[in-house]
């Protein structure tokens, strides 16, 4: 496999996971996914967060939220990578529990990942709900 179909199959396997975790109520599996190194950021759909503290505040205060998750997507659009860089854009398509309510959105979302010791890390996040 390619690199880049190396890096694809990461986003529909571990990332995907971390993501469905987190809609579930458990941030682990995300936490374990982003760089531990800074510069890390989030703007978020509902929250924005700039550097570890203020991500790992985040992700608690994510999945201190979320709850039975019933479906999520990623619909993948655009995606590349170069070096120990890559990026991906698409659609985050969820139905999930949040405090306790049930909804369903969709989400337009920019990741940026950086390779650090051999492994995929998601160094900044962009989502919102579009216009």
């Amino acid at each position: 496999m390619s690199e880049r179909d190396d890096f694809l199959a990461w986003v529909g396997s571990d990332l995907y996971a971390a993501e469905l975790a987190l809609h579930n109520g458990d941030a682990g599996p995300r936490r374990a996914l982003w760089s531990r190194k800074e510069p890390v950021s989030v703007l978020g759909a509902w929250r924005n967060a700039f550097g570890l503290r203020e991500v790992d505040e985040l992700f608690t205060h994510l999945a201190e939220s979320f709850s039975d998750c019933t479906s999520y997507g990623f619909d993948l659009r655009t995606y590349d990578v170069v070096g120990d860089l890559a990026w991906t854009a698409g659609f985050e398509r969820t139905s999930v529990s949040v405090n306790g309510e049930p909804t369903t959105y969709t989400l337009r979302v920019t990741q940026i990942y950086r390779r650090e010791d051999g492994w995929w890390r998601v160094a900044h996040r962009h989502g919102d709900e579009g216009p």
